[in-house]
């Protein structure tokens, strides 16, 4: 919005203008003046209702643009979020929001307390096995963001909050090709909803928090940095493969630099770009929150190195501090497509 706002100064003046030299000065020399009244009239007539008006103008026009600027301001600021009470309404705007209380700006805790609610557990059934992973509420009517493999195939998906609570859950839309998916709660409200980030903002050695249900261990946190920046990571798209590595309790098979990692990726496979980070990853975290420490989410866990192959036993899983989550500008990019119901 353009306005040209003349100053002050540059109005024109009212018809009835006053004579400087009115009244005359006294043909002789007065005695000290007493005060006057104050209800007597000034010598000096009001100006008219219609120079008030022109006066008073501008400073009420600059008053509403200040209003607007502000309201426009925040909306910069928090993207296309809505907070309100308890919950955070979930967009594809990007955001900057300082979910930790001030108090626990920067800490693990405080990161933990503030996100640990918007974090569940999923599990997902399928004719060939069951899965269990991690995921994200973005609405508090309970869309919730997850990884393709988590539910990719599934018949049944069952959901538990953080306050264990336990909700039948739809598959809305799933995206293989970046390994994304959205499913949604059946009666569900007032859940509190995670603040999507920027990962754009993000930079090697930023500090990061992990939430997830690693083995099943709803609402488990670790913590760590951003390793590494830009990741080629490939992921198998064969429905199939979440639930043989659930049944088998390894991670989900992923290649990088020509490498595969826990297990065959299968023929059908996609590639993403992926922030590495050595916060602990474990299956069962594949969809759940990767997070700056103001408490907004910057990536969807997805993928980590575990040492367990062929010849290992079940024990000798575990993240050995090699994790990959996808970029939530990527999930926010990629929500109008989910909540479409594309199953590509």
């Amino acid at each position: 919005m353009t306005e040209s706002l003349r100053p002050s100064g540059a109005y024109e003046s009212s018809p009835h203008q006053v004579n400087p030299e009115w009244p005359p000065p006294p043909a002789y020399t007065p005695a000290p003046a007493q005060p006057m009244p104050s209800a007597s009239p000034s010598p000096s007539p009001s100006p008219s209702p219609s120079k008030r008006k022109r006066t008073r103008g501008p400073a009420a026009l600059l008053a509403a643009v200040a209003i607007v600027a502000a309201a426009v301001g925040g909306g910069t600021a928090y993207g296309v979020q809505e907070l309100t009470g308890d919950g955070t309404v979930a967009s594809s705007g990007s955001t900057s929001t300082n979910v930790v209380p001030s108090s626990q700006k920067g800490t693990v805790s405080g990161v933990a307390e503030a996100v640990g609610p918007s974090i569940v557990e999923v599990n997902a059934t399928s004719g060939t096995g069951s899965s269990t992973g991690s995921g994200v509420i973005i609405t508090d009517d309970g869309e919730i963001v997850t990884n393709n493999h988590v539910v990719a195939g599934a018949s049944s998906v069952e959901v538990r909050t953080s306050d264990g609570k336990t909700y039948t859950a739809k598959v809305v839309g799933t995206d293989s090709t970046k390994d994304l998916a959205l499913i949604e709660l059946e009666n569900a409200s007032g859940l509190r909803a995670a603040a999507l980030g920027d990962s754009d903002g993000v930079r090697v050695g930023d500090q990061v928090v992990a939430i997830g249900s690693p083995e099943g261990l709803t609402g488990t946190v670790t913590s760590g940095i951003v390793s590494a920046l830009d990741r080629d990571v490939t992921v198998s798209t064969d429905e199939s493969q979440g639930q043989e590595q659930g049944q088998q309790g390894g991670g989900w098979p992923f290649e990088y630099g020509g490498r595969e990692f826990n297990g065959d990726t299968g023929g059908s496979t996609t590639t993403y770009k992926a922030i590495q980070t050595d916060a602990s990853l474990n299956p069962g975290n594949s969809g759940g929150a990767l997070i700056d420490m103001n408490g907004n989410i910057i990536g969807i866990n997805s993928a980590m190195y575990s040492a367990s192959g062929t010849g290992s036993s079940s024990s000798d899983a575990g993240s050995v501090g090699l994790g990959f989550a996808i970029p939530v500008n990527t999930v926010k990019s990629d929500l109008p497509a989910l909540r479409s119901g594309s199953t590509t």
